[in-house]
């Protein structure tokens, strides 16, 4: 079966074929998160220079904000996940949503966390109820609301379709957290990246930024599968394979 045919890709659909599939994919995303992360903390805490207007603070935006842009990734990839489970009722699509969504939620509040340990020093104020924070609490409050209302919910189909139509409705409010320094005044600062306009940091910075960001990338995806298979083995329980699988364990 070749690599390009149709047939050779719906065959991961399958959550029997798919799991296997991830359970060899962890190591090598996971070894690469851990390993970026390692590099892009030793070069923006250690051999990145000092900003002249913010000191050692401005440091907490290799952290902040690649939480700030992995949320808004992941709700949209888990989105597109929820939306391809309500419309082609495919279940490998609702799993992938439902594992995506806990570290969506994480990634929400590690930016809302460090952007009020950053705004401190630099407004004097931990929160202020500034555009582009607020809808960033929005974001996180929609994780939470997806993941309660599929815990709330007994028949696992059922939860799907609730929590899928609530995602969907949820994704207005990406492009509301990415434009809202430009729509609104607010005391955000802008993006210091833009593919029209050359970087307005450092260098060093910016690839420090970079190699964190890829870094938290690989970690989600990383999480994502390991839970996927979690979800897998949960629901599929009755199924002939997972009876073999778990009878064949030590």
């Amino acid at each position: 079966m070749s690599i390009l045919s149709k047939e050779f890709w719906l065959q991961f659909s399958s959550p029997k074929t798919f799991y296997p599939v991830a359970g060899r994919m962890i190591p090598w995303f996971a070894g690469g998160a851990i390993l970026l992360t390692l590099v892009g903390l030793y070069i923006g805490l250690l051999a990145a220079p000092t900003d002249f207007q913010q000191g050692d603070a401005y440091r907490i935006i290799y952290i902040h904000v690649p939480a700030a842009w992995m949320s808004m990734f992941i709700y949209i990839v888990m989105s597109v996940y929820a939306g391809m489970g309500l419309v082609l009722n495919a279940r490998l699509s609702n799993m992938m949503a439902t594992a995506l969504a806990p570290t969506g939620a994480m990634f929400a509040f590690l930016a809302l966390w460090t952007g009020a340990l950053w705004g401190r020093p630099t407004w004097g104020a931990y929160w202020v109820w500034d555009a582009r924070l607020t809808s960033q609490l929005i974001l996180l409050f929609l994780y939470l609301g997806y993941i309660a209302l599929q815990a709330a919910i007994d028949d696992p189909r059922r939860a799907y379709r609730a929590s899928a139509v609530l995602a969907l409705v949820g994704v207005i409010n990406v492009p509301i957290i990415y434009f809202s320094v430009q729509w609104w005044n607010t005391l955000h600062q802008g993006s210091s990246i833009n593919i029209s306009q050359a970087p307005k940091m450092a260098s060093i910075m910016l690839t420090t930024m970079l190699i964190m960001s890829l870094a938290a990338w690989l970690y989600a995806i990383a999480i994502a599968l390991f839970r996927v298979r979690v979800i897998i083995l949960e629901r599929e329980r009755h199924s002939d394979w997972v009876r073999d699988l778990v009878g064949a364990r030590p």
